[in-house]
């Protein structure tokens, strides 16, 4: 085992840490549900700087990344960002990410943690034309301010009017008070709430993360570890690699339509397999499952309908939003359809399930 990498704001962490895909991150500072909570009814801060930032640019970048990614970025405007995929030939997922347009031929991708070097790898591979593919993770920190007063306190650290940025809009160089750097700040997150991700020169992280826990401290703003980032994005049905996506599950069947735009030019690998499962439906779908029984389905667990094996838990957790033990399942598509009871096998219990609509959790 090597040495755990760290983020430039892993010095004022107050909090309990864990080994995350390689690097010591938080897990909680006061508690998941208070954390949970906090960003739900008031705002959450969160240090998600260990996210990979690769720039992609040249004259040819559109073209080669539409030949990349499943989305159509062809519709995507300077100052917009996208969710997007990567695939390998056989539709199964290399990643999923978000492109920040920057400049006509300049894009910014944000890749998972643990895939960085792996997604890096496999961009350099495919380079045709005149195109530059640069990892610059380590120059940026991303900080994610999530919850309903995210825009009343970020608001006092800029002259900038945020309200202007709209869903999965951005603006460049944000001037903020007391900060060196200037910023990105983006309308978007992994929450299910409003807020922003902000990506700034990695020297300026630790003022900025302090600044924003001085601007909050009326709005109760609260540090948020990974552990209640898990069961938000998860109450909201947003997908994490390596549970809801992997190389063995392709993102129709995670039931990310609409990131997969088959009908487009240009052909991206996996292409000819998603527009299959999407003209006649995946064999396999992501599902919303409520416990009947007293238990918790957890990752991995087997999902049965009449003692066979019909799937597996992808995701699971007691939901402190809604109080109930609920979880994701990949499972055989004609067991997917609301209502529908399925058993899962916890530990040595076989407890049953009830198939329910997805997100959990919606923001009204």
């Amino acid at each position: 085992m090597g040495e755990l990498r760290r983020t430039p704001i892993y010095p004022v962490y107050n909090a309990k840490t864990v080994d995350f895909g390689g690097w010591e991150m938080p897990v909680q500072f006061v508690g998941i549900k208070d954390e949970h909570h906090a960003t739900r009814e008031k705002a959450g801060l969160f240090d998600v700087s260990h996210m990979g930032e690769i720039l992609v640019e040249g004259k040819d970048s559109e073209a080669y990344l539409q030949k990349m990614l499943t989305n159509d970025l062809s519709k995507v405007s300077i100052n917009q960002a996208q969710y997007t995929i990567m695939c390998y030939e056989d539709g199964g997922t290399v990643d999923d990410l978000l492109v920040y347009k920057l400049e006509e031929e300049k894009y910014l991708l944000v890749v998972n943690a643990a895939n960085t070097e792996k997604d890096f790898d496999w961009l350099k591979q495919y380079v045709t034309g005149d195109v530059s593919v640069e990892n610059v993770s380590s120059e940026y920190v991303q900080l994610a301010l999530q919850g309903p007063k995210a825009e009343t306190i970020l608001q006092k650290l800029t002259e900038e009017d945020l309200s202007e940025i709209k869903f999965f809009r951005f603006k460049q160089d944000v001037e903020l008070k007391g900060i060196e750097h200037g910023a990105l700040i983006s309308r978007t997150g992994y929450t299910g709430e409003d807020g922003f991700e902000i990506y700034i020169d990695q020297s300026s992280g630790v003022d900025l993360w302090k600044a924003i826990l001085e601007a909050g401290e009326e709005f109760e703003v609260t540090p948020v570890g990974l552990g209640a980032r898990d069961t938000l994005r998860f109450e909201a049905n947003l997908a994490l690699y390596g549970q809801e996506l992997s190389k063995d599950i392709t993102p129709v069947e995670a039931g990310l339509n609409f990131a997969v735009k088959v009908k487009k030019e240009a052909d991206f690998n996996g292409k000819e397999v998603l527009a299959e499962q999407k003209a006649n439906g995946p064999k396999r779908k992501l599902v919303g499952l409520e416990m009947i029984d007293k238990g918790i389905p957890r990752h991995g667990y087997d999902v049965l309908k009449d003692g066979e094996t019909i799937g597996f838990v992808t995701s699971g957790t007691q939901s402190p939003t809604l109080g109930k033990n609920v979880g994701l399942a990949l499972v055989n598509t004609e067991f997917a359809n609301e209502g529908e009871f399925l058993d899962v096998q916890v530990r040595k219990r076989t407890l049953q399930a009830k198939v329910v609509p997805t997100p959990f959790y919606k923001r009204k």
